[in-house]
């Protein structure tokens, strides 16, 4: 009979061993003391912007407290985005972040279930990741990577300051963020210059893309599209050869050798996207609960040594109403 009871025993101690081991790994440790986080990461590409992005939000999970794994996975061709996000759902993780507007649309494709935050997204709505920036709806929210005055300012600045009457802009056409973008400086402009465009398929294309605009434009404007600035330095070489000033959409790009934006750093987007992914683990909140944002801080960053490689003066009145850099990173 005593032997009989210890065997129950030991078998009720390997089953409440296992389930709190299961407990922990899915970020459900009962009294959240011990929660420890599966998060995965999508990201389309590697540059410069998109790795601060994940930087930021990264920082605001530790900042919180959190014990968190990073399953970080790197699509590099879009085709690679769905058994990504496959690989998430199979593994039932606590929460993905989605690094892109593809990666962001593929993860939701896949699941309703588990919470998703985005961020490095032009068009949320446009997208079709939220219902609203204000109500989001469903297991989604995040940042978007554009300022609404950010584009305008930066138009202006060009016509303005810099006398810019033709635009060259390279685009994936395949990229919705893209579409949505080029759409929208046609808008903006309303005709008072004028804007030619370069289509491309992959990163590969950029370049002969820059030629194929360059001496008909008066400069270039690269909006942020994943395929043209993760080959942006082939565009600044154009630039630099033919005098053509290379207006950028956000300020990583002009530390890489863009000639000036309105921007904002996207180490600050990843962090906000963070904050709202702390709010689902560790508060509980629904995450079509939580509004979707805009960046907070928008600034003029002028490179130096850029504009002066493409034969662009910087004026004393710029000094004023700027902040520069210089080089290249």
């Amino acid at each position: 009979m005593k032997k009989w009871l210890l065997v129950v025993s030991a078998l009720l101690v390997v089953a409440m061993v296992g389930c709190s081991s299961d407990s922990e790994a899915n970020g459900d440790g009962g009294d959240g003391g011990d929660a420890k986080y599966q998060i995965g990461v999508t990201q389309i590409v590697e540059h410069p912007s998109l790795d601060a992005a994940q930087e930021g939000f990264k920082a605001a999970i530790n900042d919180a407290g959190l014990d968190a794994d990073f399953d970080v996975q790197v699509a590099q061709d879009p085709k690679n985005n769905k058994p990504i996000a496959e690989k998430f759902v199979g593994n039932k993780v606590d929460l993905i972040f989605a690094n892109s507007t593809p990666s962001a649309q593929s993860v939701l494709n896949e699941t309703k279930d588990i919470p998703i935050v985005f961020t490095s997204v032009t068009d949320p709505v446009g997208a079709n990741l939220v219902d609203s920036m204000e109500k989001p709806g469903g297991n989604v929210t995040g940042t978007s990577d554009t300022h609404p005055e950010a584009m305008q300012k930066t138009l202006s600045f060009m016509t303005e300051e810099a006398g810019v009457e033709s635009i060259g802009m390279i685009y994936n056409a395949g990229e919705q963020n893209s579409v949505s973008q080029v759409e929208k400086v046609k808008e903006l402009t309303d005709g008072s210059v004028e804007v030619k465009e370069a289509t491309v398929s992959s990163s590969a294309e950029v370049k002969q893309a820059a030629e194929s605009l360059a001496g008909k434009v008066d400069a270039f404007y690269i909006i942020t599209d994943n395929t043209v600035v993760s080959a942006l330095e082939s565009v600044l070489l154009v630039g630099q050869d033919q005098k053509t000033p290379v207006f950028v959409a956000e300020l990583d790009s002009v530390k890489r050798g863009g000639v000036a934006a309105y921007g904002f750093d996207y180490y600050d987007i990843g962090y906000e996207a963070g904050e709202k992914a702390v709010k689902i683990l560790e508060e509980g909140k629904k995450p079509g609960d939580i509004p979707a944002t805009y960046p907070q801080n928008l600034k003029l960053l002028i490179n130096k040594d850029a504009a002066k490689k493409m034969g662009l003066e910087i004026k004393d009145e710029w000094k004023d109403m700027a902040e520069f850099t210089e080089g290249e990173e």
